[in-house]
């Protein structure tokens, strides 16, 4: 009798995985526990239930595979304590593998307990398909953020030899997103290097919108069930999937909004036309858009990173909307991605600013089409600006500030997503611009990149080989080789860029800044507030406000009687502008430890979730008096939070438990409730079973030079 299919078996049923031996792979990449470099990955296939009262994903995911020499031995492929694999089956490649689409299998209702509910399973065609069989599997641990998943395979593979491995797992409570959190979502080569194409059926409540970072090809409104294909090879962390009470606006011919109703009229009138006026200025510059749509969905504030990047839907966090400069230049950037990132990729983590800062480079060249020089420099010196002051809190001689840094084993590679990979990034491709001499010349050549190593990855040699090709009369020079701006030096030096642009057609916007800040700075006070008083900064740009609120931040401590007079002249205006505003405003609050004005601190901590928001408060409230304060706040809103957020705050607040957390000397009612704690009770209220072994500061970044 033929054994029977493991993909098939009755709901509930589990084989027993028999443990492999171990086959440890060579790594392709740190952050990466797969053996993505002995196979290539032609096709994945995702069958995907939602569960949302139990938190749960169920999956079937197909991968569609060749091994690149005979006989491997096992698969591997990177995994998530959160996922949970039920199976593992082979089968030979059937013909048209990459069409051959993932279904649900239903059990009929019967008397009795309700049954578990069954997991997706992949159909086999009777009669035409070679029949599946099971496969031993174990789940090992890797590091804080993944485990490794190891699939015995059958000893004849030959090599280049199409095949199919079919996993069945649920997900629960996982954290997902960029960029190595998708191995939460489904087993994969989760390193940029590898790119696929892919497809889903995913299937959703009665009344739950499903988008996926794809084509969405059928939908069946009455059965819940919602088909996707993305006929472009991306990378794992670009597969993305959203769902909720979601409704769509078209915006232009090839875009729409997605938002809760509620939300919905504010990002319509935000938008209408303008991403096709971004899409159509990248389109002159950088080549044909070539994913299609491009859609835009908005997030809750618990979604912890701004923006995302993703191939036909970005996704934007609801809380920018309040900010329409920051709306702009992010949305900017992500359309920007959809050549440099999403079409050209890092092959690896260690050079982000492939992707970062080269897509800050055409986002300013967009915003220069569209907006005019002294709005990009402006934002530019904005942003450079708090480049310097990472580099302040990091040192010089940080490898963080590496273009090419080296990640060490175990270290997440999210934690080097910083200014260093966007600014000075964008800093060395400012640089090759100015060096041919013509910006537009600059644009042709990216141009010719792009359609070069579209749908592949690469490294920075691949860039820096294709400049020197494309401008043979500056490889003749040895620009590559100048004293003091070689690009090896580029790559490789620590500290801040070697050089950086000219920002004087932003001196406009700039200049009322830098007076505003040295009236408050170098004049006795009370010339001081008055001559403010005569400068009216609601009329000024975000980015100006924000501009003038980092200076004051950079001098802070500020002597207390000249914080009172900022409160006195704009804590109540500051109150009601955008969240970009309001947390500079609130960070010099509390880095003045300035009770009168905490209260906003607690309120806009209550409804702000966003990473962005919330991780510098936490770190200036614990860096000075106000740590019991935190401690109140976080236990009070811990539970709205994105996981990767709250474990980050968590280690933010857990430093220096052991030592006094006593607040000033004159503590106002905001600290009254925490401040008789223990240090083993706030251990306790704080993070539970989740407590780390060593606290780490988010500050330090775990690399080598």
């Amino acid at each position: 009798m033929a054994a029977q299919c493991c993909c098939r078996q009755a709901p509930g049923a589990e084989a027993a995985p028999v443990r492999p031996p171990p086959e440890p792979p060579p790594a392709l990449d740190v952050a990466s526990a797969s053996s993505a470099q002995l196979f290539r990955l032609r096709h994945l296939q995702l069958g995907l239930e939602l569960r949302p009262e139990a938190r749960e994903l169920a999956g079937c995911l197909v991968l569609e595979l060749c091994a690149l020499r005979p006989a491997p031995r096992a698969l591997v492929l990177d995994a998530h304590p959160a996922l949970r694999l039920h199976s593992a089956a082979f089968r030979r490649a059937p013909a048209a593998a990459a069409e051959t689409p993932c279904a649900f299998a239903f059990s009929a209702p019967g008397p009795g307990p309700a049954p578990p509910p069954p997991l997706p399973a992949f159909p086999e065609a009777p009669g035409s398909e070679p029949a599946c069989c099971p496969l031993a599997f174990r789940v090992d641990p890797f590091t804080d953020y993944g485990s490794s998943l190891t699939v015995t395979l059958p000893p004849e593979l030959q090599a280049h030899q199409p095949f199919q491995v079919i996993l069945r797992y649920t997900s629960t409570d996982a954290p997902a997103g960029h960029s190595v959190c998708n191995r939460s979502f489904f087993p994969c080569f989760d390193t940029p290097a590898v790119k696929c194409t892919y497809s889903a059926v995913v299937k959703a409540p009665s009344g739950v919108q499903v988008l996926m970072s794809a084509t969405r090809s059928a939908y069946m409104e009455e059965e819940g069930v919602f088909h996707f294909h993305m006929e472009h090879p991306v990378p794992a962390y670009l597969v993305a999937l959203v769902a909720g009470d979601l409704k769509p606006a078209d915006i232009g011919p090839r875009s729409r909004v997605w938002a809760e109703p509620c939300l919905l009229p504010t990002a319509t009138s935000k938008l209408s036309g303008a991403v096709e006026q971004w899409l159509s200025a990248a389109e002159r510059l950088y080549g044909p858009y070539m994913w299609g749509r491009y859609d835009i969905v908005f997030l809750p504030p618990s979604f912890p990173i701004v923006a995302m990047e993703n191939p036909c839907l970005t996704f934007i966090i609801s809380s920018i909307l309040e900010s329409d400069e920051f709306l702009v230049i992010d949305v900017i950037h992500e359309v920007a991605h959809s050549w440099f990132g999403n079409a050209v990729t890092n092959a690896t983590w260690e050079e982000m600013w492939l992707s970062e800062g080269l897509a800050t480079y055409a986002q300013r060249r967009i915003t220069t089409e569209t907006y005019g020089a002294a709005f990009t420099c402006l934002e530019t010196a904005f942003r450079l600006d708090a480049l310097h002051r990472q580099m302040k809190l990091l040192g010089e001689d940080s490898p963080v500030s590496k273009l090419q840094v080296k990640l060490e084993p175990g270290v997440n590679p999210s934690h080097l997503m910083n200014l260093f990979t966007y600014e000075k990034g964008y800093c060395f491709v400012y640089y090759l611009s100015q060096l041919c001499g013509d910006p537009q010349r600059f644009d042709d050549f990216l141009r010719a990149y792009v359609e070069k190593y579209k749908f592949t990855s690469v490294v920075a040699q691949d860039l820096l080989d294709s400049f020197l090709s494309f401008f043979p009369e500056l490889k003749e020079q040895s620009v590559d080789c100048r004293a003091g701006l070689e690009f090896e030096r580029w790559l490789n030096a620590t500290g801040p860029p070697l050089a950086e642009p000219d920002l004087s057609q932003g001196s406009s916007l700039t200049r009322p800044v830098e007076a505003l800040f040295q009236l408050w700075t170098a004049e006795p006070l009370d010339q001081a507030a008055a001559s403010a008083s005569a400068i009216d900064i609601s009329k000024w740009r975000t980015f100006q406000t924000a501009l003038f609120l980092d200076r004051l931040l950079d001098g802070s401590p500020l002597p207390q009687e000249v914080v009172m007079s900022l409160s006195k002249c704009y804590s109540s205006l500051l109150d009601s502008m955008n969240a970009e505003i309001r947390i500079r405003w609130l960070q010099i609050v509390v880095r003045n430890d300035y009770y009168p004005d905490l209260h906003r601190v607690r309120r806009f901590l209550e409804s702000q979730m966003s990473r962005m928001y919330t991780i510098p408060l936490y770190e200036d409230l614990c860096t000075g008096a106000l740590k019991s304060f935190a401690l109140e706040v976080f236990y009070q809103t811990q539970g709205r939070l994105h996981p990767n957020l709250r474990r980050a705050i968590q280690q933010i607040l857990s430093q220096g438990l052991g030592s006094s957390t006593e607040p000033a000397s004159e503590p106002s009612t905001e600290l009254g409730k925490a401040e008789a704690d223990t240090d083993s009770d706030a251990q306790a209220l704080l993070l539970g079973d989740e407590a780390p072994s060593s606290a780490i500061s988010l500050r330090d970044v775990n690399v080598s030079a």
